[in-house]
């Protein structure tokens, strides 16, 4: 279990509160962060690459909510976007343009411009024929754009195929052999300025080795690009960084520190990491309550209100969350195994699939943990189903960063036509 929470008197915390206590003035579910967590996830990894120049810029993919990467900003954190909304959220946060950098395959015009108005750090750039764009824009705005090709190395990170980006058959970056030649077209372009490297290799990944291989093969590249006089300042390194889900044993930031520092050293650039689930996974929780206990000859179902338009992760991926009851129960040592599904109307629909876990009742409150990455941000309205709400905790006081939606938010921007309305 994360470090900020734990359970006292057999009752369940974040920091000082009780979640109990919590659930019964919010209501259930919702998702439930410590800003406490947040805080030593990312001064851990700050600390750990202390030795050269570096900017963390939060992954905002992971969990997007204003509160939350105010807090990153606060640290002195930037940003890594991959969206214009995630910009417009990011300015907001009050994060500085200076620290922000736009990854992503598929940026449009009017992203790229609003962008370049804002004045980012530097454009990631995933292909020749966005790299074109990127000086047509700037041409037309008589802006220089800041421009890193981010090279695909052809590293297998050992992780999800759905979260691996660093092979060749990714749809993301540009394969090694193919760089020279987008850096070369760059520098021809008049309204780009080269002031990078980029490579993210992918998610969730336990190993150092993966990161060695593509450090190595990269750091060989940005020697010939400074053979042929290009002016580079930056590496983007991504992030990726795991945290264990179940019995996962991913690297602390200083044992990863340990086994790349020597070379990123000898790079002799400043180097951005974008660590997301690394500093929130594991510093967040979903809250829900149990509904019914359903049980049949086949098969035990546990009911609960959360659902996969709440936390899509264990359809989508298979992937595994550890839930615990939010108040232990009286025989702690007592498992039974179940599936823990929720109400949407999908068989995929479930958080767990024959999971041990101690006897429920109807009523019961269960957290399911590491929700604090790729949780909210993923969630939909799929079934009709009013998002939920998001709080974060400050010791013992917690603060509703974003409300549960209505009925009314449902449809919110919708309109029956005339023709439709009869007389």
């Amino acid at each position: 279990m994360p470090n900020s929470f734990s359970y006292r008197d057999r009752l369940l915390h974040c920091e000082g509160l009780s979640v109990a206590q919590m659930a019964s003035q919010i209501g259930t579910p919702f998702y439930l962060y410590s800003s406490q967590s947040m805080q030593e996830q990312f001064r851990a990894y700050d600390r750990a690459f202390a030795s050269i120049p570096h900017v963390i810029c939060f992954s905002m993919k992971a969990n997007s909510n204003l509160a939350v990467v105010r807090l990153f900003v606060n640290e002195g954190g930037g940003v890594d976007i991959v969206s214009g909304g995630e910009l417009f959220r990011a300015v907001r946060a009050g994060a500085d343009p200076r620290k922000i950098v736009f990854s992503g395959v598929g940026k449009t015009r009017a992203e790229i411009a609003d962008a370049l108005k804002s004045g980012i750090l530097m454009f990631n750039v995933e292909s020749l024929p966005e790299l074109k764009t990127i000086d047509r824009v700037a041409q037309e705005l008589g802006l220089k754009a800041p421009v890193a090709l981010r090279i695909n190395p052809d590293v297998d990170p050992h992780t999800h195929d759905y979260t691996a980006t660093g092979k060749k058959e990714s749809k993301f970056g540009i394969d090694l052999d193919q760089a020279m030649d987008g850096y070369r077209l760059a520098r021809s372009l008049h309204h780009l300025e080269v002031v990078g490297v980029d490579v993210h290799i992918g998610s969730q990944i336990t190993e150092v080795e993966p990161y060695e291989k593509a450090l190595l093969k990269v750091k060989s590249f940005v020697d010939q690009l400074r053979r042929e006089g290009f002016g580079i300042r930056y590496f983007d390194f991504g992030g990726g960084l795991g945290i264990p889900y179940k019995d996962e044993k991913p690297p602390s930031p200083q044992e990863f520190a340990e086994r790349v520092l020597p070379i990123l050293s000898a790079m002799d650039l400043t180097v951005i990491f974008e660590p997301g689930r690394f500093l929130v996974g594991n510093a967040g929780i979903l809250v829900c309550k149990v509904l019914y206990v359903k049980d049949s000859n086949a098969k035990s179902h546990v009911i609960v209100d959360a659902a996969m338009n709440d936390l899509i992760r264990p359809s989508l991926y298979g992937a595994y969350q550890e839930i615990i009851p939010v108040s232990l129960p009286a025989e702690p040592d007592r498992r039974v195994t179940a599936d823990v599904v929720g109400p949407v109307c999908e068989s995929g629909d479930f958080l767990a699939k024959d999971r041990e876990i101690p006897p429920i009742q109807v009523g019961d409150l269960l957290a399911v943990l590491g929700a604090g990455a790729y949780g909210f941000t993923m969630s939909s309205t799929y079934n009709s189903r009013p998002r939920v709400p998001e709080v974060l905790v400050r010791g013992e006081e917690f603060h509703l960063v974003r409300r549960r939606e209505t009925f009314e938010d449902l449809v919110r921007g919708e309109e029956i036509p005339v023709f439709l309305k009869g007389d």
